[in-house]
């Protein structure tokens, strides 16, 4: 059976996901899921309404009370089931991953779907610490503690570049905290968000609690952050779109978390392992086709090894496999689509008035040309103020500047808006010691780049965001800590009543 008809079997009931059944959109609009590596449509839906949105919401408000009051223990239980479920259904999530985004299907089954599971399997363990400060008698006279309540119903908005992921890092914290949640996905990429949100309810997970609108940004997406009963948005996305979030959600005063752009600096001192850091340049840069906020855009290499760095770099590019995301021997698949792919050709065709391609800066011929492929893509020679440095790209393309002091390497690390993450190379460990404290990013990698983990924070500075996605740190963006206080004294007079009653008896 072709892909096509799969996904329209699979999901012939409907691309919207609302208290706990797939259902159509009723927007009138169509909107078609596409194979990048093939241009086969592979799925056409219609897009989510206001009105699917309002449904959503409703569904999401009517399951608070219930899952809101659900102990701790009761919600561990649940996505642990679900940790299971996932796990048994891999093959099927890591296929539909490569199909809708052109992801090489052994990145979609070795990272985007172990890591999800494993996300899920976290949190199920994290829902049962929902820890506040320790009870005490701070002011002497009254006991009090800290509780961390839910918030409410959450409107999250993810990207297209890890759909299967970023469903898991919006919903998994929201829910394990005691929240509901309605998710848009991006509509291009909407399928596997769908599957992520069925096997919630199917391992137990009550109607309601996970939903999801396949919809259109400027439709849905607005609907969705300006809704008056939606208590807190997340949203993934670039900075430019996540500047009109911010607007949408402040305007009602709503909790607001952001992780956005990027435009990592990976730095390299002299005394770096040049083949270590070449293999990382291009892992780091090339991973998910180079569509990753936290990929390796700039490299800062200290002079005395520029021109070794460079040439080990382009070596390496030129031995990337290209092809069939399906074939477990592809290394790179396409763009998410043809306008990404052209996209990212305007910024590294602009930049020939101004640098030097080493290396690939074309889209592949042959049997490949139907795809939204392009070549691993090396440049040099441009200036720190160039539109291919400070700009997000989000495709193959690594930049490779010199630099001669540790100031300077680390000066111009931070000298763009973005601070995502960043890494740094060097056998000296106060040299990246002081890498780590100077960068301005929510993650700085040593001798690595790229590996996270279900246990640590993922989150911007600047101009990247504000906020964390996974670990128990992200429950500081999904609960609302609540003091009580209780008196011990069991008097009717307090003594600070005497500024209200005064000098009295």
């Amino acid at each position: 059976m072709g892909n096509g008809h799969r996904m329209r079997d699979r999901f012939a009931a409907g691309t919207q996901y609302i208290g706990g059944r797939l259902r159509s959109g009723t927007s009138g609009r169509t909107q078609d899921v596409v194979n990048p590596a093939t241009g086969e449509t592979v799925h056409t839906y219609e897009l989510a309404s206001a009105a699917d949105v309002d449904a959503a919401v409703a569904a999401a408000r009517d399951a608070l009370p219930g899952w809101a009051g659900a102990t701790p223990g009761e919600r561990s239980d649940a996505l642990h089931r679900f940790a299971g479920v996932l796990a048994e259904r891999a093959e099927d999530l890591a296929h539909t991953e490569s199909v809708q985004c052109g992801k090489p299907i052994k990145l979609t089954t070795e990272f985007d779907v172990p890591g999800t599971v494993d996300n899920t399997a976290f949190f199920a363990g994290a829902a049962r610490h929902l820890q506040g400060q320790s009870a005490g008698e701070y002011s002497g006279d009254h006991t009090s503690y800290v509780r961390r309540e839910p918030i409410g119903a959450v409107g999250s908005i993810a990207p297209w570049n890890y759909p299967l992921q970023m469903a898991a890092w919006k919903i998994l914290p929201a829910i394990a905290a005691g929240n509901t949640i309605v998710l848009k996905p991006a509509e291009i990429t909407p399928l596997t968000s769908l599957m992520f949100a069925e096997a919630a309810v199917e391992a137990g997970v009550p109607d309601g609690v996970v939903n999801v609108v396949s919809g259109a940004g400027r439709d849905a997406g607005e609907h969705l952050v300006g809704h008056p009963d939606i208590a807190m948005t997340s949203f993934t996305g670039s900075t430019a779109v996540g500047r009109r979030v911010a607007e949408i959600a402040t305007a009602s005063v709503k909790r607001l978390h952001l992780e956005l752009g990027g435009k990592a600096p990976f730095v390299v001192f002299d005394d770096a392992d040049v083949e270590a850091a070449a293999h990382g340049a291009v892992a780091g840069a090339l991973i998910n086709s180079g569509q990753d906020c936290t990929a390796a855009t700039r490299a800062y290499v200290q002079r005395p090894l520029y021109d070794a760095f460079v040439a080990a770099v382009a070596d390496l590019m030129g031995t990337v496999r290209l092809g069939d995301p399906l074939d477990p021997a592809t290394d790179l698949g396409p763009l998410v689509s043809h306008l990404q792919r052209d996209r990212v050709a305007g910024f590294v065709d602009r930049a020939r008035a101004y640098a030097t391609v080493v290396t690939g800066g074309e889209a592949p011929q042959g049997d490949l040309k139907r795809g939204a492929y392009y070549r691993p893509t090396l440049i040099t020679g441009a200036a720190q103020d160039s539109e291919i440095v400070q700009s997000e790209i989000f495709g193959p393309v690594l930049v490779v500047l010199p630099f001669d002091t540790d100031d300077e390497g680390i000066a111009l690390a931070n000298d763009t808006p973005y601070g995502l993450a960043a890494s740094a190379w060097s056998r000296d460990v106060y040299r990246a010691g002081r890498a780590t404290r100077e960068i301005k990013a929510g993650c700085v990698w040593v001798n690595d780049h790229i590996p996270i983990i279900s246990e640590m924070p993922h989150g911007g500075y600047k101009a990247s965001g504000f906020g964390k996605d996974m670990s128990a740190y992200s429950f500081e963006e999904y609960t609302q800590v609540k003091h009580v206080m209780y008196d011990n004294t069991a008097v009717a007079r307090k003594d600070w009543h005497r500024t209200i009653f005064g000098d009295r008896p």
